[in-house]
């Protein structure tokens, strides 16, 4: 990639399942395209893109754009990585938590993740996106979407149901956890620290690892 002015490098983290097309997915955000000669993933492996980001200015009101270097971390689901995967989860600013719509057991597992994502994310109330994928199999669909839209409710977090085949909603749901942890970052940064419901403080671990006008080279 060419030289590029960024004002923040954002860390975003897919987990998941084993096979349930977090590279595929990753693969269609950033490439626009589906690509399926992907094998399982060993350990960790990460792809990068650029976006703007319009949001608010260091005065809390005026609206200003924002030259955003995203590192998208593809995460292997398989058990014997897990100590590996999870060691990354404190350096991610935000998680798309995805299930296979076609695989009941994979969505029955997103509260293990989310048990683990509650104890090594960077607090307790990390920003997350729920992600069904492969939507466009509907013949052998075997999640209820109003199963996962009630979990995601109870998590009070977003839910997306997507296809790196088709690309719906692939883009959406990525925006939406970039707007959170944007949005977490200019309250940081406006109140100096923002607190848990239960008063204690949030380390600004965002603003820590997003540097403002550095230079990429990749």
């Amino acid at each position: 990639m060419a030289d590029w002015e960024y004002d923040y490098l954002i860390k975003l983290l897919a987990l998941g399942d084993s096979g349930v097309g977090k590279t595929t997915y990753l693969y269609r955000y950033t490439d626009n395209k589906f690509n399926r000669k992907f094998t399982t993933t060993v350990g960790i492996d990460f792809r990068e893109k650029r976006v703007m980001y319009t949001g608010k200015g260091a005065d809390g009101a005026t609206e200003r754009n924002f030259n955003i270097h995203l590192q998208l971390w593809d995460t292997a689901g398989q058990e014997r990585f897990r100590s590996l995967t999870t060691a990354f989860f404190r350096d991610a600013m935000g998680f798309l938590l995805m299930f296979d719509l076609t695989n009941q057991q994979s969505f029955l597992n997103v509260r293990n993740w989310m048990s683990q994502l509650q104890a090594n994310a960077y607090c307790d109330s990390p920003d997350i996106v729920l992600v069904g994928t492969k939507a466009d199999l509907q013949d052998v669909r075997d999640v209820n979407g109003r199963q996962a839209r009630d979990l995601a409710e109870r998590y009070g977090i977003p839910y997306f149901e997507t296809s790196a085949v088709t690309g719906v909603d692939v883009d959406q749901a990525v925006t939406t956890l970039l707007d959170l942890v944007m949005k977490r970052m200019e309250q940081n940064t406006q109140g100096g620290q923002s607190s848990e419901p239960n008063g204690s403080p949030i380390v600004s671990h965002e603003v820590e690892e997003a540097p403002v006008r550095r230079r990429c080279a990749c």
